[in-house]
């Protein structure tokens, strides 16, 4: 059987050569009620939510192993969540790809005045702060509710939950609600680990993750501080207790977990031994 060159296969198809028409082509096919693929008619907004946080996790994992090839084909299924969400929405008469592409380039030129104009931003810290006093004044004009304005509007509440903290605490911080420096969070952060310690005696299950998502909440005031990411520190522990546990059962030649009693002495001895390696 031969096999046709991609080019003259997509022109059998009815492709275009252009990388991204093709796959907005692609997509409109895979949603064509006639003849296109089950699964995609299937899906919605909501369904298909989910895979796009996945798909950008990925992108993170890729970045942070360095790897490009990887990185490459976690883009284009990122890419994908765009253009299927593009293409649901052109069917429904809402928006398209083109709005979409049209819409981030105008905010960008909006945002960038330096840039696009003739305003002067000489620095990184500028520009924070001039696209974060923009991102006010556009949430400002989508007020509709009758409400107080506050700097905390627009933070999502479907963010996980250490990524919507750190937001929080850098609007609190940029109205000016902080400490003066990183040790003075010290004290705070031990008034609220001996609130926790308090608790545990009493069992009571809501006060317990009232007070832990105290600290919590408290160590991401320090990170902000620190100027230190904490979803990065956290991912970066996460690797490093994976690393040294892996350590720790080659260590101790472990099998099966469940059937290989493995005394707490054993365990801490081996993390040690692991830990002294590195």
């Amino acid at each position: 059987m031969t096999t046709l060159p991609a080019s003259s296969h997509d022109a059998l198809l009815g492709l275009p050569a252009d990388p991204m028409e093709r796959l907005l082509a692609v997509m409109a096919r895979l949603r064509d009620p006639d003849g296109g693929c089950p699964w995609d008619l299937k899906q919605d907004f909501s369904s298909i939510a989910k895979h796009t946080l996945e798909e950008a996790y990925e992108v993170v994992d890729a970045i942070e192993k360095g790897d490009f090839e990887g990185l490459k084909e976690e883009l284009g299924d990122l890419l994908l969540q765009i253009v299927f969400y593009a293409q649901m929405a052109r069917e429904e008469g809402r928006f398209d790809f083109a709005a979409i592409a049209q819409g981030i380039a105008d905010k960008l030129v909006r945002r960038h005045p330096h840039v696009f104009g003739d305003e002067t931003i000489a620095t990184a810290e500028a520009m924070t702060e001039r696209w974060e006093q923009d991102k006010a004044k556009e949430r400002a004009a989508k007020q509709t509710d009758g409400a107080p304005p506050s700097v905390l509007d627009g933070v999502m509440m479907a963010l996980p939950a250490l990524s919507r903290t750190q937001k929080i605490v850098q609007r609190a911080t940029r109205a000016g609600f902080d400490w003066e420096k990183a040790e003075d969070v010290f004290p705070k952060l031990e008034e609220e680990i001996t609130e926790l310690k308090a608790e545990i005696p009493s069992g009571d299950r809501d006060r317990l993750v009232d007070e832990l998502g105290d600290v919590l909440f408290t160590v991401v005031c320090l990170a902000n501080k620190l100027k230190i990411d904490p979803e990065t520190a956290l991912r970066g522990a996460n690797r490093k207790f994976e690393r040294r546990f892996r350590g720790m059962e080659a260590v101790l030649s472990i099998k099966n977990l469940q059937t290989t009693p493995i005394s707490l002495q054993e365990w801490e001895q081996a993390w040690i031994k692991v830990k002294n390696q590195e």
